[in-house]
């Protein structure tokens, strides 16, 4: 969105051409939720609504989007919800003070969504469609980008929060059945997270054929993916969420490398074929893995389909100017 000046009040720096205000949150308890946190930013009130255009949060339901209307109220500042959600009936609207931040949120001026099923879940809960813009995801293809030569080594990437929902212990379990066959198959991971111990009990063990990358910057993640077979997850609904989207998937996608995961949610709008989406099963998830690792052309046919995909449909300027697009349609409309 060339010409667009951004302030971020986060905790964390974070990546691009902006102005960074370091906040923190007001938590009356501490404990974060899925969809929501159970917060709001510090330093919104010492900023000067006059200064801006929009004010920009994230998902309907986050006290952060209460707090921002609120903030926005009798000012000239239009304010847009950014929203993955494809729960239609997600249980956290019906919690106060949840429910509350889900009323104030009615009244933005742009909802955007990053996939289809979150406009469908917007119109399920009655929010006007003349305000919905959908934009997917994109990713820096010149920073994932694949490797001049292709691997031959049968290496599986685990690039993903080391959590239960994200189904590091299903992967851990289908490589082993995957060695069997396989027997130098070895499984990278990278993340951190609660099941993190897991992995480092495995990657103790020289025999498992797992190694904890740890934390990797975007520019680590790019070189471990284009220097992989394949990418896999595992997620798995909870209660209050489900796989919406993945931009873990993009940028394996445009690494040039196939992608095998369990269906969860709307994932499928992420990972299309030629990738292989499998039911939430370790025997499934170990036999499309097999597939791929002892099949190099098939895993070149697929990585060249996701490249050329992801280039077409996702390369990251092409969707930057599809979503300074969504903000001037809403602007010229209420001139």
């Amino acid at each position: 969105m060339p010409d667009t000046d951004v302030t971020a009040l986060a905790a964390q720096e974070p990546y691009g051409d902006l102005t960074w205000v370091p906040s923190t949150y007001r938590r009356p308890v501490k404990r974060f939720v899925e969809a929501g946190a159970l917060a709001w930013v510090r330093d919104l009130e010492r900023q000067e609504p006059a200064a801006y255009d929009w004010v920009a949060t994230l998902e309907l339901c986050s006290l952060v989007t209460g707090q921002a209307s609120k903030w926005r109220r009798d000012s000239r500042v239009r304010q847009v919800v950014v929203t993955w959600e494809n729960l239609p009936h997600q249980p956290l609207y019906k919690v106060p003070p949840y429910k509350q931040a889900l009323g104030s949120a009615r009244d933005a001026d742009l909802f955007l969504c990053m996939i289809d099923a979150a406009r469908d879940h917007l119109i399920d809960n009655g929010f006007p469609d003349h305000r919905i813009r959908v934009v997917k995801p994109g990713v820096d293809t010149a920073v994932f980008t694949p490797a001049a030569e292709p691997t031959h080594e049968p290496v599986v990437v685990f690039c993903s929060p080391l959590a239960p929902n994200k189904g590091i212990d299903r992967v851990l379990d289908a490589m082993r059945i995957v060695r069997r066959q396989v027997p130098e198959a070895r499984l990278v991971v990278a993340g951190n997270g609660p099941l993190r111990g897991l992995v480092e009990r495995a990657a103790a063990d020289p025999r498992t054929g797992v190694h904890l990358a740890g934390q990797l910057d975007a520019h680590g993640v790019a070189d471990l993916l284009a220097n992989a077979a394949v990418f896999c997850t595992a997620p798995r609904p909870n209660w209050k969420w489900t796989e919406q989207f993945g931009l873990a998937y993009l940028e394996a996608q445009a690494c040039g490398i196939p992608v095998v995961t369990t269906r969860c949610g709307t994932n499928d709008e992420a990972v299309q074929p030629p990738n292989t989406l499998v039911d939430d099963d370790v025997e499934a998830i170990a036999a499309a893995l097999v597939t791929h690792l002892t099949d190099r052309d098939r895993r070149a046919r697929v990585g060249a389909a996701n490249r050329a995909r992801m280039i077409a449909d996702h390369d990251l300027a092409t969707q930057c100017a599809r979503m300074g697009a969504a903000f001037a349609d809403i602007e010229a409309q209420g001139r």
